[in-house]
């Protein structure tokens, strides 16, 4: 597996990263052990850099543990990223949004109970999960760069923020990395390409299958268990689902002229958009994971981008979150 550099401050990953998510929430109930092995795996073959977050175990941990014992016996090759901003003292009935939480003395908190948890003793990459509007960025890039100072993170990173906010967090400490949504589906972090090629920050696209749609594998929304967060999606309600089918046949039929899933075209179409970019893929199945490496191995040509441009020249079909849920650019 090839590496890529994420910012000027030496963050060395592998170019196709792990998500965890899924592990344990957003898309039903799931396998705990055949993830861990789908993660293992992905180590085996050769990713090195693993993301969850404090969200992902709405305040218990679960996900950040699970990522921990997973790496336990590699710890030391791997970069492990995890976040803090949502406020999690209590935990909201379904459906409701959860509040945002990055004070400083919350930071801290979440940063020493991630150090638990992962059962590790630094923290690779902390992110700011969503920017709090309540809180100045200043603030949070100082609390960060108080616990690089004090050796339990190595790396700063933003997620979901717009160029303002990333050039005063980076005016504070330097931000190696920003984490946004980014697939043939969703287009609208290449407006923010500009400021991250002008400071030096690399970006690492989360969902870059369009939560599993760009598998040839979606359904209906309401064939998808009710914990799923794919029964509400925009992109597979009526109107959108079908029109994204179609387009996802049409790159599957791409796909198959080159030998390839339309998975790995996918991935291999966001490793064509810049070497400071790295998509963090997340499965909890080793076939899925293994479909997914070999992503870095398809190579496509000029004719093979403006196909993919002519299928979807601005996306997919349906906003990536339902309106009242979607994050603002600040």
């Amino acid at each position: 597996m090839r590496q890529r550099t994420l910012g000027t401050q030496g963050l060395a990953v592998s170019e196709l990263g792990y998500g965890a998510m899924g592990l344990t929430m957003a898309y039903g109930p799931g396998d705990e052990p055949e993830g861990v092995a789908a993660l293992q795996r992905a180590h085996d073959l050769g990713v090195t850099f693993f993301d969850t977050a404090e969200l992902y175990g709405y305040g218990t941990g679960s996900n950040e543990i699970l990522v921990g014992a997973a790496v336990k016996g590699f710890r030391d090759e791997v970069v492990l990223a995890t976040k803090f901003g949502f406020d999690l003292s209590t935990r909201p009935a379904p459906g409701t949004p959860i509040g945002l939480n990055s004070r400083p003395d919350n930071i801290r908190r979440v940063a020493d109970a991630s150090l638990r948890h992962l059962g590790t003793d630094h923290i690779d990459v902390l992110y700011q999960h969503r920017v709090d509007p309540g809180v100045p960025i200043e603030d949070v890039a100082g609390t960060v760069k108080e616990l690089i100072d004090a050796g339990k993170v190595k790396y700063f990173g933003l997620s979901e923020a717009g160029p303002e906010t990333i050039r005063r967090a980076h005016a504070v400490q330097p931000v190696s990395v920003l984490q946004t949504e980014y697939s043939l589906f969703e287009r609208d972090a290449e407006q923010l390409f500009p400021t991250l090629d002008e400071l030096g920050i690399g970006f690492v696209a989360y969902s870059p299958l369009g939560r599993g749609f760009i598998t040839g594998a979606a359904k209906p929304a309401d064939q998808y268990d009710e914990t799923d967060i794919r029964n509400i999606d925009p992109r597979w309600q009526p109107g959108n689902f079908e029109k994204n089918v179609e387009a996802v046949d049409r790159l599957t039929r791409l796909a198959a002229g080159k030998g390839s899933t339309v998975a790995q075209l996918a991935l291999a179409w966001l490793l064509t958009r810049g070497e400071h970019i790295v998509p963090i893929p997340g499965t909890r199945s080793r076939a899925r994971m293994e479909e997914n490496i070999g992503a870095a191995d398809v190579v496509l040509s000029e004719a093979d981008l403006a196909a993919v441009d002519e299928i979807l020249p601005h996306g997919g079909f349906g906003a990536r979150y339902q309106e009242a849920s979607l994050p603002t650019w600040i």
